[in-house]
């Protein structure tokens, strides 16, 4: 387990575990604890966590709620999880959503890769997401891959219809789309 990983969910218990109900002049304060992984401006500590600044709401409930109830299990963020109130996951997900996304200076290819075609549907036509998916355009190649093949190969499981896309499409195919998609 890395040791980044582990410094950062440990920081984050402690400062949720002293979490009363947030109060809104409160949020801000207690949630930079999440900056020791998510990012101090957006951008993650480690490629392999993702952006959540700017992120769909909607999205990030469900995980908060996924991670709570190990739906999606997570060394880390399962405990972090648990030390925040379902009543409090809209407060934590409207203050990171209301974040501006940040700007990542590398390009996309010219054509999008095959299969990517499907995705469109729930994270729409320029991938910055939609209530029905969170957004993939600009999240790391490392962050996304990993979410792809985990997915492919049932580790991650807290979105069946995720499962049958991603083992529909080839290792290969994952690449190149995860590569694809870090780039816009």
């Amino acid at each position: 387990m890395n040791k980044l990983f582990l410094g950062c969910g440990a920081a984050a218990i402690v400062a949720f575990g002293a979490m009363p109900a947030l109060a809104a002049d409160e949020l801000e304060a207690k949630l930079q604890s999440c900056n020791a992984c998510h990012g101090e401006n957006g951008q993650s500590a480690d490629a392999s966590i993702p952006i959540i600044w700017g992120q769909q709401q909607s999205f990030l409930v469900k995980q908060l709620h996924d991670y709570r109830s190990e739906d999606r299990a997570n060394p880390v963020m399962s405990p972090i999880a648990a030390t925040i109130k379902p009543e409090e996951w809209r407060k934590v997900a409207a203050y990171f959503s209301g974040k501006t996304w940040p700007a990542k200076p590398t390009a996309a290819s010219a054509s999008q890769p095959d299969g990517l075609g499907v995705c469109k549907a729930c994270h729409q036509e320029n991938f910055a997401g939609a209530m029905s998916g969170p957004r993939l355009a600009g999240q790391s190649y490392q962050y996304l891959i990993s979410a792809m093949n985990s997915f492919a190969d049932g580790t991650r499981s807290n979105n069946a219809d995720m499962a049958t896309v991603m083992q529909a499409l080839s290792p290969g195919d994952r690449d190149k789309i995860a590569h694809y998609l870090a780039g816009l």
